[in-house]
């Protein structure tokens, strides 16, 4: 993992297919991974305090003023579980919040969820978007959610939705060990970056996806196939989870575990969300459910 040095007390932290905004999504039972605390140490201008409910996280991160916005339920106490979310391209942290009711969940289960902004309304992924150091501010504001909100650096995951799901892939590649598990919705490992054969995870990190059959479906399984061959994994189950929704389980060489969830004539959207941006209220399997279920079964060892 790189390092990144935040400098004084700043204010804290496109060539775009139309893929980028058109995905998949997939996901099946779960098994076990973890998470490592990032060697970044940011610095806000305005603290941040720890607490239940909601706020703003504003850091400096190479020079670079970086904002997210936190939600924690009510009883916010050191040691809770971490997800970072990732909107698509061109929406916001407001359409991802209320399309996936993330916060809910949080308040019921009681882990954080942490939702980086975007300074072109794009991150810096697999194919696209832009050139901002979006990899170095993930990895300084899970470094602050370690340090000062003391989230367990063992249990921190992330997920995203088209551009924000390729975004976990890069994240799971090139900040090893900092995330346990990622759950990618309608994206996928993709684009120049996943071309390179060279280009995989060296820290154990596990997958849940979940894929439209409407979708992208080929390009998202083929870059799912280099995943699976880049890291070792071998066929260990796969069933049906409702109609016309299917799932395939495999473990790997490094002791992580890749599941899809394939769903028949879905198209580029989040499945069981709200009817806001590209939620799918009527496809019959949540994946909010699905992947905290995942996660809360892999843990970094």
């Amino acid at each position: 993992m790189r390092t990144i040095r935040a400098t004084g007390a700043a204010l804290g932290v496109l060539i775009v297919l139309a893929a980028c905004d058109a995905k998949p999504e997939a996901a099946p039972p779960s098994p076990s991974p973890s998470v490592a605390a990032s060697s970044a140490s940011p610095s806000p201008s305005v603290p941040d305090v720890p607490r239940g409910g909601d706020q703003t996280i504003r850091l400096d991160v190479g020079g670079q003023a970086r904002t997210a916005q936190a939600h924690a339920p009510a009883g916010y106490k050191p040691g809770l579980p971490l997800v970072v979310a990732f909107h698509y391209y061109r929406s916001d942290v407001d359409t991802l919040r209320r399309m996936t009711r993330l916060d809910a969940k949080a308040d019921q289960k009681g882990f954080i969820v942490v939702y980086p902004e975007t300074i072109i309304s794009g991150f810096n992924a697999m194919d696209c978007c832009g050139d901002y150091d979006d990899v170095g501010f993930v990895e300084a504001l899970v470094a602050h959610m370690i340090e000062v909100w003391k989230v367990d650096p063992r249990r921190v995951y992330a997920t995203g939705i088209s551009n924000g799901a390729d975004m976990t892939f890069r994240m799971a590649v090139e900040a090893p060990g900092l995330f346990a598990a990622i759950a990618p919705v309608s994206g996928g490992f993709t684009g120049f970056r996943a071309a390179d054969p060279a280009f995989r995870p060296s820290a154990p990190v596990s997958v849940v996806t979940f894929i439209g059959g409407a979708d992208r479906a080929d390009v998202f399984n083929d870059g799912l196939a280099k995943w699976r061959a880049r890291v070792q994994c071998s066929a260990s189950g796969k069933g049906v989870y409702a109609k016309a929704i299917t799932w395939t389980r495999t473990r790997c060489a490094d002791g992580s575990e890749v599941v899809d969830y394939q769903i028949g004539g879905m198209a580029h959207r989040w499945p069981g969300g709200t009817d806001v941006g590209l939620g799918s209220p009527e496809t019959k399997i949540n994946a909010v459910d699905v992947m905290w279920d995942f996660f809360t079964a892999h843990p970094r060892k």
